[in-house]
């Protein structure tokens, strides 16, 4: 499956701590990340990440083009609610054409473990026959 990774910067940590425990998982799969949360999640887990443009630069905008053309099964995009910044990927975009085109999204750490769960038990696989 191909998954995406974005993570405004406040919790990029949380991102990298989620992939390092999950890196078993995660390693069976095709990965695609914005460009910093991509580098990062490369470095400390050793998984081989497509890199994208920086969210603020639009990374995060290439990932939504891929969501909106059933290459990404699943996303995960954990944000900051809060605190984000405004150079940071706009999340109603991804959000949006994540609901519209049905695609598996996890927007914090509670559905990520849930998501990522799923994933390992095949809960996920209908998204092959998507792209058939």
């Amino acid at each position: 499956m191909n998954i995406a990774l974005i993570a405004h910067d406040s919790k990029k940590e949380l991102m990298i701590q989620f992939c390092i425990a999950y890196s078993g998982i995660l390693s069976k799969h095709s990965l695609c990340a914005t460009g910093s949360t991509g580098k990062l999640i490369s470095e400390a887990t050793g998984l081989q990440v497509q890199r994208y443009l920086n969210g603020a630069h639009g990374g995060a905008e290439q990932i939504t083009a891929r969501v909106s053309c059933d290459e990404i099964d699943v996303l995960f995009f954990f944000r900051d609610p809060i605190n984000a910044k405004s150079d940071e990927p706009n999340d109603i975009n991804v959000l949006r054409v994540c609901d519209v085109r049905n695609i598996p999204l996890a927007t914090n750490i509670g559905t990520g473990e849930a998501l990522i769960h799923a994933l390992e038990r095949g809960d996920l696989d209908w998204r092959e026959n998507i792209r058939i």
